[in-house]
C-alpha cells in the first residue's frame, strides 16, 4: 500500500484546492514569461524581418524604432552613391491609432519605395506584395481584415491586396504596410480646416516680414511644412564589402548615423526593451518563491495533521526512510501536479490567440521552471521531514 496515495485520498480536496491555486499561480509565471519572451521578439521583429543590412538615420539619434528621426527623403540617393553600396530605398514608420474592422485599433504604418523593394513586408500568407504606387496596403491578419477590404486612412481609401501573420512593431501592434508616397500623406496630411490655420500662420509671419501681400502669397508654399521626410534609408551592402567602412563614409561625409542590424537589436534590447523585462523578471522570481512556500506549508499543514500516524508508524518499526519518502511522494504529487496545471492553462490561453501581447514560450524556459519548482518543493518539505523525524514514538500513545 503506498502511504502518500492513501492520506491524499483522505485529504482529496485540500489537495485539489492546493493544486489549483499553485497551478494558477504557475500560469501567471508562464504568462509572464510568455509576455517577456514576447516582448523581445515583437521588439526586434521588424529589424529581423526588413532585409537590410543598415539602417541610415538622423545624426545623433537612436531611430528609427527607439527615438524618431527624420532622413530628407532625397537623402537617400546621396546614400546610393556612397562607395560599396548596391541599393539604398527610403523607409518610414510611425504609430497610429484609427478605426478598423469597426473597432479603434492601435498599429504602425510602415512606407517603403515599391519601386525599390527595400522594407517591403515578409511573411505574406494571403493576397501579394503591393504594386501599385497608390492605394494598395498589406495588413497583418491580427486586424481583422481580409483581402480585398477597403480601408480609409485620411482621406483617401485602401484596399488590402496582401496579409501578413505575426508581423508587429515593437510594442506588439499590428503593421499596415503602404506605398511610401501614401504612408507619407497619411502621416501629414491635415484637414482642410488645419490646411487654413496654417497658412493663415505662415502668411502672416511673411506680413510681419515686411514683404507686401503679393509677394507673402507668392513665398507661402516655400515656408509650409515640408512632408517629404523619411524615418530611415535602408542600404544593401555590396558582397563583400565592409560594413565598417561604409558606415564610416555615410558618417562622415553624409552627417548622418549608422547601425548595422545588430546594433539595432541591441538597442531595442537595452533600451525600450530592457526596463519592462526586469519588471517581469522580478515578478517572476517573487510568484514562484510564493509558489514553492505555499507548497512547502500545505505539506508541512498535511504533515502535522497525521504526526499521531507517523508515530504510530514508528512505534510498530517503521523506517525513517517511509516516513520521508511519504512526505517526498506528496511533496512531489504536489509540485508536478500543480506544475502540469499551470502549463497547460498557459497553452491554452496561447493557442486562444486572444490574449493582447505575444505570448512566446521556449523549451528551456519551462524546463527550468519545471526545474526549480521541483527543486525548490524538495528543499521546503525539508521543515516538515524535520518535524516528523523528530517525533517521539510514545505521541501514539498519547504521550
Amino acid at each position: 500500500m503506498d502511504l502518500a496515495i492513501k492520506d491524499i485520498s483522505r485529504h482529496v480536496g485540500k489537495f485539489i484546492a492546493t493544486i489549483l491555486g499553485v497551478g494558477l499561480l504557475l500560469t501567471i509565471v508562464f504568462i509572464m514569461n510568455g509576455i517577456y519572451r514576447g516582448i523581445i521578439a515583437d521588439g526586434i521583429w521588424l529589424i529581423e524581418n526588413t532585409d537590410t543590412d543598415l539602417w541610415v538615420v538622423e545624426r545623433g539619434r537612436g531611430g528609427p524604432f527607439n527615438e524618431q528621426s527624420r532622413v530628407r527623403m532625397d537623402m537617400y540617393k546621396s546614400v546610393q552613391a556612397t562607395p560599396g553600396v548596391m541599393q539604398a530605398g527610403p523607409f518610414i514608420v510611425y504609430a497610429v491609432q484609427r478605426e478598423i474592422a469597426g473597432r479603434s485599433q492601435q498599429f504602425s504604418i510602415v512606407g517603403y519605395d515599391i519601386a525599390i523593394g527595400l522594407g517591403k513586408p515578409g511573411r505574406i500568407i494571403e493576397g501579394r506584395q503591393i504594386t501599385a504606387f497608390h492605394y494598395e496596403m498589406v495588413a497583418d491578419k491580427k486586424l481583422g481584415l481580409q483581402l480585398g477590404d477597403t480601408v480609409r486612412l485620411g482621406v483617401h481609401d485602401y484596399r488590402v491586396v496582401g496579409i501578413t501573420k505575426g508581423a508587429v512593431d515593437s510594442g506588439g501592434n499590428p503593421l499596415i504596410y503602404l506605398a511610401l508616397p501614401d504612408a507619407q500623406e497619411v502621416l501629414y496630411q491635415m484637414d482642410n480646416q488645419a490646411i487654413y490655420a496654417s497658412r493663415a500662420a505662415s502668411l502672416q509671419r511673411l506680413l510681419n516680414a515686411g514683404l507686401s501681400q503679393a509677394d507673402a502669397e507668392r513665398m507661402l508654399p516655400l515656408v509650409s511644412a515640408p512632408v517629404d521626410t523619411i524615418s530611415a534609408v535602408l542600404v544593401r551592402l555590396r558582397p563583400g564589402e565592409d560594413a565598417q567602412l561604409v558606415k564610416d563614409h555615410i558618417a562622415k561625409w553624409l552627417y548622418l548615423s549608422v547601425f548595422s542590424s545588430d546594433d539595432e537589436k541591441n538597442l531595442m534590447l537595452e533600451g525600450r526593451v530592457k526596463r519592462i523585462s526586469i519588471v517581469l523578471g522580478t515578478f517572476r522570481v517573487l510568484l514562484l518563491v510564493v509558489s514553492i512556500v505555499i507548497v512547502a506549508l500545505i505539506v508541512y499543514v498535511l504533515t502535522i495533521e497525521k504526526i499521531k500516524s507517523i508515530a504510530t508508524l514508528k512505534l510498530i518499526g517503521a523506517s525513517n526512510w517511509v516516513i520521508v519518502r511519504l512526505i517526498l511522494e506528496q511533496t512531489l504529487m504536489l509540485t508536478i501536479s500543480s506544475f502540469l496545471f499551470g502549463y497547460t492553462m498557459a497553452a491554452l490561453l496561447k493557442a486562444s490567440e486572444r490574449f493582447p501581447r505575444t505570448l512566446y514560450f521556449l523549451t528551456f524556459d519551462t524546463i527550468t521552471i519545471f526545474l526549480i519548482m521541483l527543486v525548490g518543493g524538495i528543499l521546503a518539505s525539508g521543515l516538515a521531514v524535520w518535524h516528523a523525524l523528530k517525533a517521539p514514538p510514545a505521541l501514539a500513545l498519547g504521550g
